[in-house]
């Protein structure tokens, strides 16, 4: 009796094991008739035809096109149903709320974005989370599941594990950190949740569909008030041993004035010497404007530099050498391939771009620059919110993950999520976390 239960449970061991291979060979276009997926898998005619049936009646793929012929009759070509459900996304900025759907190709199906104060009560934030879940699945097909939430967060997020499965993630921004976002997005919708950094969605966003050319090992520089750094490497996401990659905003910067990258190089010191600038009078152009508007902003400063203005140059330009020998440091370190500058200071002009490249290539080791791209970001706003969507779709059909899921159709029903789903909402988040303590 026990030998038979074995061979059962080996058996449907092998079932789900083929299920995730041939999906994950059809989900990334590896294989699109059934004789590539024989081909790529090595199973035989008729486990392909079972696997391929079983698939299709959990709604994770579909027939419904034809390919081109080859040896006679046409094949029907096998695609993953991208459309078989939705990841809501949101990222938050200083000011702003980004949200949308993607697909579970990662692409982005549905982008909304709005003007918002993160500083005030945490709880209204994760209210406006919630109502635009429900505005923007209101706008989708009728019965549109959702299979997760992916939310970027201004500043870092702690945990190793990318699957809400196995361990939930520790939320470091202070403005957030009391507002149970866990657990009040799962208590309303009973999906998975992820939280990262807005500087890791931004990266993965640009690397996945920002850059051009075969690219592994990418640095990712976000300029704004802080500075921030996301590393891809061998193409994958590099998150160190908590998380917390890519400060660099708080490195000393060399020389006088003392003071870090930060307060140095960020939208900070552009708006103290702008005022400056303008107040005394050796710009005359941001001293039209502080006497038009009253005040002077960080865009008032760049398109003055675009224009010629003599002063604002200097301030752009002297951002962009201190920030060009700090990522100088990092590419004598990590050798990248790319390095892509983002956030309103590095899409304003040129100028601060080409102080980036100059302070760079004088100050790094001629190998860590010999083959170096520095360009800026060609993704925008939505670079974190594709990214968002592409962890969570990631961490889903992750081939561990896939396994536990794949043949019931839903990464919802997968056992350890639906035995989460049965505890209290606290309970649910406490994952693996909880039983360490």
């Amino acid at each position: 009796m026990q030998t038979n239960k074995r061979q059962r449970a080996r058996s449907k061991e092998a079932v789900v094991a083929s299920l995730a291979e041939i999906l994950t060979l059809i989900r990334l276009g590896r294989a699109n008739t059934r004789l590539a997926i024989e081909e790529s898998s090595e199973y035989g005619r008729a486990i392909v035809a079972d696997r391929l049936a079983t698939l299709t009646d959990l709604g994770l793929v579909h027939e419904n096109a034809a390919g081109e012929s080859t040896r006679g009759r046409t094949p029907r070509l096998v695609q993953f149903c991208a459309d078989r459900a939705r990841i809501f996304v949101a990222t938050l900025g200083s000011n702003s709320i980004g949200a949308g759907l993607v697909d579970l190709d990662g692409n982005l199906v549905t982008e909304h974005h709005e003007t918002t104060d993160l500083a005030e009560h945490p709880d209204k934030i994760v209210d406006r989370i919630l109502r635009l879940i429900d505005w923007t699945m209101s706008r989708q097909l009728e019965g549109q599941e959702v299979w997760g939430i992916s939310i970027a967060l201004p500043g870092p997020v702690i945990g190793l594990s990318s699957s809400p499965f196995e361990r939930q993630n520790q939320i470091v921004e202070p403005t957030l950190v009391n507002a149970d976002v866990l657990q009040r997005l799962f208590q309303a919708h009973r999906v998975p949740v992820w939280l990262r950094s807005s500087v890791e969605t931004m990266t993965m966003g640009e690397y996945t569909r920002g850059i051009e050319g075969d690219v592994s090992n990418m640095l990712f520089v976000k300029l704004g008030r802080q500075i921030g750094a996301g590393l891809v490497s061998n193409g994958q996401l590099y998150r160190g041993a908590i998380g917390a990659v890519g400060l660099i905003g708080q490195l000393p910067v060399a020389g006088e004035p003392v003071g870090t990258l930060d307060g140095l190089a960020g939208t900070d010191m552009v708006l103290r010497e702008g005022q400056k600038a303008a107040e005394s009078g050796s710009s005359p152009r941001l001293n039209e404007i502080l006497d038009r508007t009253g005040f002077i902003t960080v865009n008032d400063v760049c398109q003055s530099a675009q224009m010629g203005d003599t002063p604002s140059i200097d301030i752009i330009s002297k951002s962009g050498h201190r920030i060009g020998a700090t990522v100088a440091t990092l590419a004598n370190m990590l050798n990248p391939e790319l390095v892509v500058l983002s956030g309103d200071l590095a899409q304003s002009n040129d100028i601060l771009l080409a102080a980036v490249r100059e302070s760079l290539y004088r100050a790094a080791h001629p190998l860590a620059t010999r083959d170096l791209r520095i360009t800026r970001s060609q993704m925008g706003s939505s670079a974190s919110l594709i990214g968002a969507g592409h962890i969570a779709v990631e961490a889903l059909f992750e081939m561990r993950t896939m396994r536990q899921w794949v043949d019931l159709g839903s990464p919802l029903l997968h056992p350890n999520f639906a035995e989460k789903s049965d505890n209290t909402p606290a309970e649910a988040h406490a994952g693996q976390d909880g039983e360490e303590r």
